[in-house]
């Protein structure tokens, strides 16, 4: 009798991940958050170590025809300091490890390396270890980070309450057009080798791809501040899936006002160029590493003012759903397109 067999492309990175840790079980005191958040944590005393670790996998998450492998570098330490941020702690060291092919040399890793050390300069995070293989096709960087903080501090995406305010750092959609620009460069070099890439007026949406920050600021922000979000992660599937994951994960729904999604002057026109509708970019492209969070309204105003968080609507019971109040005045449901990954050309779900 044959075994069933599902084919990953049906259930999806989050039900895999859903399927697989329903087997997990807590053995230790010390974890208090495992499977399910942008970082684990451990609690020994009054502080936490927070712990995440990231893949990055050549032609799945980096194309190195228009990737300098210094931004390479740098991008895979950022996008994990991101998840500690979005914990609401302080990174303070990484690991990194390489699947390396014959195609690489020795310079070339060295100057993925000179990405790795600025960030990890930029980041005041420590390179403390890691380990390195062979490939027999490309390049996969993994990439663990270290983070601390105060137990009383971290934040969880499951702490969101109704009428809490919702907000977002920065602005979105930006690497999703980058994105666009570059597969197009693409295109042209691989049909025209001697034609030079035109980005000199893409430069902020294509740094905005290849060269993320973490909001390092946002998080010293909240310290000063006194702030403490009440829920928080990462837009890295697109601002859709990850507030359903954050809704999911509080058992509340949402009320996101389109006309205050941050939506960059340069990254709006392009996706006019590319005869893209703006706010679909901004809802659902992947990689701008913003902070997605929520607060409680005593504390509006402390962050009513700060050009660098835009308050895009409110935290509303789970039975009103998640919904998207358009310039137009409908409500409709805002539904996730960002990122999937194991889905094969074809694949609906």
């Amino acid at each position: 009798m044959s075994q069933q067999r599902t084919e990953l492309g049906k259930i999806g990175e989050f039900g895999l991940i859903d399927r697989l840790s329903k087997s997990v079980q807590i053995k230790n005191e010390s974890t208090q958050k495992g499977i399910g958040d942008d970082a684990a944590v451990m609690q020994y005393g009054n502080r936490s170590t927070v712990v995440s670790t990231d893949l990055l996998v050549e032609n799945i998450h980096f194309d190195l025809i228009y990737t300098p492998l210094k931004h390479l570098g740098y991008k895979a330490v950022a996008v994990n300091v991101s998840d500690i941020y979005a914990m609401n702690a302080r990174p303070t060291q990484i690991t990194v490890s390489l699947a390396i092919s014959n195609r690489f040399s020795v310079e070339a890793i060295e100057e993925l390396y000179k990405g790795i050390h600025a960030a990890c300069e930029h980041y005041g995070v420590d390179l403390v270890g890691g380990d390195t293989t062979s490939s027999l096709r490309g390049l996969v960087i993994s990439i663990t980070a270290i983070g601390v903080a105060d137990a009383d501090k971290i934040v969880y995406r499951s702490g969101a309450r109704a009428g809490d305010i919702l907000c977002v750092t920065g602005d979105l959609g930006a690497a999703y057009l980058g994105l666009q620009v570059l597969e197009r460069e693409k295109q042209v070099y691989l049909e025209t080798p001697d034609m030079q890439p035109k980005l000199e007026e893409d430069d902020y949406i294509v740094g905005r791809l290849l060269k993320p920050e973490a909001r390092k600021d946002i998080f010293e922000f909240f310290k000063k501040a006194e702030i403490v979000p009440t829920s928080m992660l990462d837009v890295s599937d697109g601002l859709s899936s990850d507030l359903i994951h954050l809704c999911r994960q509080s058992n509340v729904g949402a009320l996101v006002e389109e006309a205050q999604v941050p939506i960059y002057e340069k990254t709006f026109q392009k996706a006019l160029d590319f005869k893209f509708d703006p706010i679909i970019c901004a809802l659902h492209g992947g990689e701008d590493y913003e902070l997605l969070f929520t607060i409680s309204p005593r504390d509006i105003d402390k962050i009513r003012f700060q050009t660098e968080i835009k308050i895009i609507g409110e935290i509303t019971p789970i039975k009103d759903g998640i919904q998207l109040h358009t310039k137009g005045g409908r409500m409709i449901p805002l539904v996730a397109q960002g990122w999937k990954h194991f889905q094969r050309d074809g694949d609906d779900d």
